[in-house]
């Protein structure tokens, strides 16, 4: 069986968004099986919901890890991922395949800086292949993808400013739509972006936090919802 928590190594700035990628290492959690297979919905309406949980049943399949600079666990009624490594991306995933999804979740910083990243996986193959929506506790937000191990941007080159993102300690509605080639970004109701890439078809769903040049980040994940575009 293979644990569906993972985390990267990255060298990261907002202004030249240069992400060169490390060392890329499975993290020993709590082993759950993936779910093989792309889950149906061609029998069900627009807005039916494929997947969700609000985390107070604990476990309910997401990898949880816990060590001196990383901790991913259920907390107060969510799904908490604090990291204390510079430069270090951490997630956690549901062990469920989609193809075309609208996925939500609530992400509420806890403590830490600002200069962070927090956000929402879809399609994840793999270690290796994946896409990411972004956004930051300081205003920023992106789209990328790990393809073959490389890390990208999609959408655009740098990442982009926005003042509809809460600042501080608040809580930022995410919304990632995955539909076709096109992958959509809305943070608290208002669109943010589009990109296209057609590269990664269909897997799991998740979500993300990580620290850029000062540790501490403290994201805390609820309300979180998969449903068909």
């Amino acid at each position: 069986m293979q644990t569906n928590l993972h985390t990267y190594q990255t060298t990261r700035s907002k202004v030249s968004l240069l992400f060169v990628l490390g060392a890329f290492s499975l993290l020993i959690a709590g082993c759950t099986p993936l779910i093989a297979g792309v889950t149906s919905a061609n029998q069900l309406t627009s807005g039916s919901v494929l997947f969700s949980d609000d985390f107070s049943s604990p476990p309910s399949g997401w990898g949880t890890w816990d060590r001196e600079d990383a901790k991913v666990d259920y907390y107060n009624g969510g799904l908490r991922i604090r990291v204390d490594q510079l430069q270090y991306d951490f997630w956690s995933v549901a062990g469920q395949s989609f193809s075309d999804v609208q996925i939500e979740v609530d992400a509420t910083k806890n403590s830490g800086p600002d200069d962070n990243d927090f956000g929402i996986i879809c399609r994840y193959k793999n270690k290796d292949n994946f896409y990411l929506l972004v956004a930051s506790n300081d205003g920023y937000y992106g789209i990328a993808k790990i393809k073959d191990g490389q890390y990208s941007m999609i959408g655009a080159d740098q990442l982009q400013y926005s003042q509809v993102i809460a600042k501080g300690k608040a809580t930022n509605h995410l919304r990632a739509d995955c539909i076709g080639s096109t992958l959509s970004l809305y943070v608290n109701g208002k669109k943010l972006m589009d990109a296209q890439d057609g590269d990664i078809a269909a897997g799991d769903v998740g979500v993300l936090a990580g620290a850029y040049d000062r540790k501490g980040v403290d994201i805390l994940f609820n309300r979180f919802v998969v449903k068909k575009p």
